[in-house]
């Protein structure tokens, strides 16, 4: 792994996502890195935020509207062309999702605990609230903490690092396109090529869940009318 591609994909939510960009961008970091933002349809005005702080920030804007005319969410392609990109490089593909905020030392340290780990496919963050408890979606790792071990659930790629030899030996091309998130299916398929994932829950990152899709809010307030969505309208496939 001779560097690391990390990525943001978002769609709106645009104060969330540049507190992520600066925490990104400001952290203690040594192996090479280059930080692109998949912007997904977001609006015009939140589209115009996003191309100003590129410029300030300095990282890879891509508004998806160039590459397709497919409605949002468009995660499949941004991933499908994160890996193509990484494995050119060699690089590491390290996924940060616009709800969370990494700490100084998170990207260099998933970046080595995935490189002193023999058959690391996923390099894992455990995510907490402000008050640094274990939160969604990582609520089974509670009494876990300051550990880090091979995690035989899935891996959420809310802060989530995919080691070169993973992007190697699945094709994101395989996925199914009628799903609009993957953390699960790649979590198995990497166990399934012989890979082991590990969460390190000893590099906590703040999460605000569902920051980036407020409408999954209602799973906690109203769970009746979130299912309702999510079932007759097709939304959230994992």
């Amino acid at each position: 792994m001779k560097c690391l591609h990390i990525i943001t994909p978002v769609k709106d939510s645009i104060d969330s996502t540049l507190e992520t960009v600066k925490a990104i961008m400001s952290s203690d970091i040594t192996v090479p890195f280059t930080y692109t933002v998949y912007n997904d349809f977001s609006t015009e005005e939140n589209t115009r935020r996003l191309e100003e702080a590129s410029h300030e920030f300095k990282f890879r804007l891509v508004n998806l509207a160039d590459l397709t005319d497919h409605p949002s969410p468009n995660y499949l392609l941004v991933l499908q062309t994160a890996q193509k990109e990484a494995i050119e490089a060699e690089a590491g593909l390290l996924i940060v999702e616009s709800d969370v905020t990494v700490k100084k030392n998170t990207l260099q340290g998933l970046f080595d605990g995935a490189t002193e780990r023999k058959q690391c496919g996923i390099a894992a963050a455990v995510t907490t609230d402000e008050d640094g408890v274990i939160n969604y979606p990582y609520l089974h790792a509670k009494g876990n903490e300051n550990q880090v071990y091979a995690e035989k659930k899935h891996c959420s790629f809310c802060c989530s690092l995919l080691t070169p030899e993973l992007l190697k030996a699945f094709d994101f091309h395989l996925l199914d396109p009628s799903k609009n998130w993957y953390d699960v299916t790649i979590s198995h398929e990497s166990l399934k090529k012989g890979f082991q994932n590990y969460l390190f829950t000893t590099l906590p990152v703040l999460h605000r869940p569902h920051g980036s899709r407020p409408w999954k809010q209602l799973k906690y307030k109203n769970p009746l009318k979130y299912y309702w969505l999510k079932y007759t309208k097709g939304l959230d496939k994992i």
